[in-house]
């Protein structure tokens, strides 16, 4: 795992808004535009906006773990040349990731199946916004049946194991200048917090994790996150033994970003994890 920078952040802390949701007792949902189309998606719920604590996370780069509080970093280069090429992310990044992901969890098979462009300030075709609601991407019912829809011929088999979905996030600028991401310690998650929210795509119906305001929500993040550092975030966890299950995230507006600071740009790879266990 990565050690600390030299210099990154002069506060530890800052204060930030973030977009939870209210829970009204009916199922929320999102409509997402076509895949990579660049275009808003419209939801269906009401926003609940608070002041929360975000600390620095660099202190902890050497000891926090994806069974533990959910997410960890690690220094890793990557050879990608032109992230915006499709074909050149699949043949060399993904394979890195992988490689990133055994070492730092020793499953015994790890399939990655897409990846997704982010940025705050560039709109060609294929490159989406951040995400500025805090949310998991998955739920119990969702990551079942990503193996499923992945693995038809295996998934009966697949599912008798503990597997988990990992999410591999990666700046893919020199330095990470506004809308970083927030991470939320799986610890300080609640089962109560955790609105069960639909996806509804053009063909299929997908669900996430929107998260209901709690104080006691311990947030965090990775100021002046350089490109030679990788993000991994445990999105979903079968096994129920106490370890990190969720992980709650979202991009944020920084209050101490330079004015005129260069847009966020990232990529995030998503992985299943299969264990032996």
């Amino acid at each position: 795992m990565a050690a600390q920078p030299e210099a990154i952040h002069r506060h530890g802390s800052v204060r930030a808004e973030l977009r939870y949701v209210v829970n009204t007792g009916v199922k929320p949902k999102t409509y997402i535009s076509p895949q990579h189309s660049g275009k808003p998606s419209r939801r269906e719920d009401t926003m609940d906006v608070r002041e929360m604590r975000i600390h620095d996370g660099w202190p902890l780069a050497g000891e926090a773990s994806l069974d533990r509080e959910g997410f960890e970093i690690h220094r890793e280069s990557s050879a990608v040349s032109d992230f915006y090429d499709d074909e050149e992310v699949e043949r060399v990044h993904y394979p890195e990731i992988e490689r990133l992901i055994r070492r730092a969890t020793g499953p015994v098979r790890v399939e990655i199946f897409d990846h997704t462009r982010r940025s705050a300030g560039d709109k060609r075709l294929g490159v989406r916004d951040p995400v500025r609601s805090v949310h998991n991407d998955y739920t119990p019912k969702s990551g079942p049946q990503r193996v499923r829809d992945l693995f038809p011929n295996e998934a009966e088999e697949l599912l008798k194991r503990r597997f988990a979905v990992i999410n591999a996030w990666h700046s893919i600028r020199d330095r990470v200048e506004s809308w970083p991401l927030a991470i939320c310690d799986a610890r300080s998650i609640e089962p109560e917090d955790l609105i069960a929210t639909d996806l509804v795509y053009r063909d299929r119906v997908g669900e996430v994790f929107n998260l209901a305001h709690n104080p006691d929500h311990q947030w965090f993040y990775f100021p002046g996150l350089e490109e030679d550092r990788t993000i991994l975030l445990k999105c979903f966890d079968s096994a129920e033994d106490g370890r990190a299950r969720f992980t709650a995230h979202t991009a944020f507006e920084d209050p101490e970003s330079a004015a005129g600071a260069s847009p966020r740009e990232s990529i995030e790879l998503r992985a299943l994890a299969f264990f032996g266990d």
